[in-house]
């Protein structure tokens, strides 16, 4: 039974955040070189603008803020997937591997396989989910013990380890490649979103429509899961099975995110932990929450970013890298 004025609170923070979302997305599609105006930008959603001023904002600055906004809440229940599942306040998809794993996937894909420009929004995130699953197979089937069971410290390392080998191999790759296709992949490893056009946004939002939900559905069990094996296993819970798909979901939702935006990190960190300040650690609760922050803090890094440095702007996964990293090493000296 969850307090009614647990509720109440998680209710106020959702319209809180819907409203730094509007208000960010707002002055995200209103500042940059070409119109329209921060004072021109509800104008011309409301269809008083000019052609040009249209073309801008409904072509490239609204597609752009929708995979944003969808990738970090993606990203968001990842982490709070991930660190529900090994008991560790560390885990986030960037920084155990799986993002890495998505992303040597795509390199191969896009070097080596023959592209058709129809299909090919449409396969990346397929083709991340792959080497994600992968990826999180390995570090898995590393960092569990027989007699313990899934160990969450070295879990994170493991996935440390994996994702520099990774990001070793992604090196060895675009070495001997094309320069136009080792620029692509240097954006991508950067987390610079490229992924800016509507076919992109129809890409990736199945796999988030089916498996955000799925996840919240799941919440009671990752609550039980997060306490101790003993426990879920003495309510009837079947961790292993419960662990897989939830493993599955959120590598799925990492890859989705990744294969549009590049190689993105610390938001599903940073999101899961600050939700729980808020509202406490019962995932019906603050899952919700990280996913609204999750959007917006992707959303706020892109914003910066492109608008921060003339004329190509920093790509968000650097903004967000330089706001995580330090969050991590606070974290990591802390437990």
């Amino acid at each position: 039974m969850i307090h009614p004025y647990l509720i109440k609170k998680q209710r106020l923070f959702l319209y809180g955040l819907f409203a730094l979302i509007v208000i960010t997305g707002i002055i995200g599609m209103g500042v940059g070189d070409s119109a329209p105006s921060l004072q021109r930008v509800l104008p011309t959603l409301f269809g008083n603008g000019t052609d040009m001023e249209e073309f801008v904002l409904f072509s490239i600055r609204l597609p752009r803020l929708v995979i944003t906004l969808l990738a970090g809440m993606a990203l968001a229940v990842s982490g709070s997937i991930l660190q529900g599942i090994t008991r560790n306040d560390l885990a986030d998809p960037g920084i155990v591997g799986i993002n890495a794993g998505a992303g040597v996937a795509i390199a191969l894909f896009y070097l080596f396989f023959p592209i058709d420009t129809g299909s090919f929004v449409y396969m990346l995130p397929l083709v991340a989910f792959i080497g994600a699953f992968l990826s999180a197979c390995l570090i898995y089937l590393f960092s569990y013990n027989r007699k313990f069971g899934l160990q969450p410290v070295r879990f994170v390392l493991v996935g440390v380890g994996l994702s520099m080998a990774l990001s070793g191999a992604m090196i060895v790759l675009i070495s001997a490649s094309e320069r136009e296709k080792v620029d692509f992949i240097a954006k991508w490893l950067a987390g610079n979103i490229w992924g800016t056009d509507w076919p992109f946004v129809w890409a990736i939002l199945p796999w988030l429509l089916v498996l955000i939900p799925f996840c919240f559905y799941k919440a009671n069990r990752l609550n039980l899961l997060n306490l101790s094996d003993a426990v879920a296993i003495g309510v009837g819970l079947s961790i292993k099975r419960e662990r897989f798909t939830l493993l599955l979901s959120a590598v799925a939702l990492a890859a989705a995110a990744v294969s549009v935006t590049g190689g993105i990190s610390f938001i599903g960190l940073m999101a899961p932990h600050i939700a729980k300040a808020l509202v406490g650690p019962r995932h019906q609760l603050y899952m919700p929450l990280a996913l609204l922050i999750g959007g917006w803090l992707l959303l706020l890094a892109d914003t910066i970013g492109r608008n921060l440095v003339d004329p190509a702007g920093i790509p968000a996964g650097i903004v967000t890298a330089l706001i995580g990293a330090p969050y991590f090493l606070y974290l990591l000296m802390k437990k």
